[in-house]
């Protein structure tokens, strides 16, 4: 009989019923059941004593660890069994912690017990989110500019940081009319940025610093860095005039020139011979030159003739010829002209690509005022009537048979206009005419276009299956993430 209350119970060390045990002894005392957690409202992180901000998501194991390490010590005195959390409102700024834990009490006795610690969700601004409000948020910037109308090269740049994962660090990307801002922590990486660049795109860059603040008693500065990074003023698809003496040192080449595409160098190539050079940044600054029209001048023409060249003479001293383009000469009319006869004779390097009949853009340099300072010391005979660009297509149809897509960096924008949206849909055609720029771009699939077989030759180029990549969806169980388990 139980020594209490006098009701039959198997015998035990104490002599004694659950209940009476449990009225003599609380094995809960001491372990607190109420609870504060510091909650970051901006960055949505807790506070983990003494000093560090960590991010846990809502009944997560982050989030229990946290907890059980407020009542560390006093779960010293007992052995616990299971925790878990119960189910509050999110909103509630309350979490409870559903906890099991047992003790050995009276003559060797153990009691198990279950009990409810509740913590109370305080806000607190972290350190980094003052700086932030403060407008003291940023050691280091990254100025990014190019001085251009078309934004290709700063699109191809962009994907380019999100390849190699350059944006993590980034505090805050902004965008302005002619580039990009980049916001960092530390100078440290603000240089990273400074020689990646560098080694992308053909650039020139320089620093400075400003001082802040200055203790005299610890010879400590403070300082804010500048980077200012100037991309070459050229794009994928500009007609180029080149100096005499630059012309002469890359193989005779003819002055005016076609941008096939820019990546770590400016990849130029002579329509009338398909010689091809490649210009870096140290060679384009020593000898600069600028495009001699931009995109919104290109005008669309119809092929009445074409005659594929087999092969021409080389020059003295003539560098490399391109592969992959077919030397043509070609008869051309505008198709703002069609009711007149006029017609253009040209060379071309884009031979095999081109049938009589089909649209191509180009630039018409027969009817134009050329301001170049290269262009106007040129012999008016060796200077091309019509220099094609590319091949036309249906623009409205190839968007709708595009069937992935791009990532895009978070920035915070001025606002976009019809232009860049018209410049963006550029890029993407660029991307699916060269193969080389693709290579260095990640492509994922875009599962809600169907996917269509990829041996349509009379249409538009477009992107194999096999170049794109599945957008990967991770589960975050196994790192805690919504519905992990939270038993011990």
């Amino acid at each position: 009989l139980c020594c209490q209350c006098g009701v039959p119970i198997p015998p035990n060390p104490a002599n004694m019923c659950v209940g009476c045990l449990r009225a003599q002894v609380d094995i809960t005392e001491g372990i607190p059941k109420q609870g504060t957690l510091h909650f970051c409202k901006q960055c949505e992180r807790y506070l983990q004593p003494p000093g560090t901000w960590i991010q846990c998501t809502l009944e997560s194991r982050e989030l229990l660890a946290l907890c059980l390490k407020k009542i560390k010590a006093s779960l010293s005195r007992v052995r616990l069994i299971d925790a878990g959390f119960l189910w509050t409102e999110p909103h509630s700024k309350r979490l409870k912690l559903k906890l099991t834990v047992q003790k050995e009490v009276i003559n060797g006795a153990v009691l198990q017990q279950v009990f409810v610690v509740e913590y109370i969700i305080q806000s607190e601004m972290c350190e980094d989110c003052h700086r932030i409000e403060a407008k003291d948020f940023w050691k280091a910037v990254v100025q990014v500019r190019q001085k251009t109308l078309h934004k290709k090269t700063f699109y191809y740049l962009e994907q380019l940081i999100l390849k190699h994962r350059l944006h993590q660090n980034t505090l805050r990307i902004k965008e302005i009319h002619d580039g990009l801002d980049f916001y960092y922590s530390s100078k440290q990486q603000a240089q990273k940025m400074v020689d990646f660049l560098q080694c992308t795109v053909p650039s020139r860059s320089k620093s400075s610093q400003r001082l802040i603040s200055h203790d005299i008693h610890s010879n400590v500065y403070n300082y804010k860095s500048t980077f200012s990074v100037e991309i070459v003023p050229i794009c994928k698809d500009n007609v180029v005039c080149l100096s005499p003496k630059l012309a002469q040192s890359l193989g005779n080449m003819s002055q005016i020139c076609v941008c096939v595409r820019v990546t770590s160098t400016i990849h130029l190539i002579d329509p009338s011979t398909l010689q091809i050079a490649e210009i870096d940044g140290n060679t384009y600054w020593r000898h600069p030159f600028n495009s001699l029209f931009h995109p919104k001048q290109l005008e669309e023409f119809i092929i009445v003739d074409i005659n594929r060249v087999q092969e021409k003479k080389k020059g003295a001293g003539a560098g490399a010829r391109s592969n992959k383009h077919t030397l043509a000469e070609a008869w051309v009319q505008k198709t703002s002209e069609l009711n007149t006869d006029r017609q253009y004779f040209c060379c071309t390097h884009l031979g095999h690509v081109l049938n009589p009949g089909d649209l191509v853009l180009g630039f018409d340099l027969a009817n134009c005022n050329l301001n170049d300072e290269f262009a106007n010391k040129m012999n008016p005979h060796t200077i091309p009537d019509v220099v094609l660009i590319k091949k036309s297509y249906d623009r409205t149809k190839r968007q709708r048979r595009r069937n992935w897509r791009l990532k895009e960096l978070e920035r915070d924008r001025e606002g976009t206009d019809t232009d860049d949206e018209r410049q963006y849909q550029d890029f993407l055609e660029d991307l699916e005419e060269d193969e080389a720029i693709r290579k260095n771009v990640n492509i994922y699939r875009n599962a809600d276009i169907p996917v269509e077989s990829d041996t349509d030759d009379d249409g538009p180029p477009r992107i194999s299956l096999a170049e794109m990549l599945e957008d990967l969806h991770i589960s975050q169980d196994a790192t805690g993430g919504e519905g992990a388990n939270m038993m011990t």
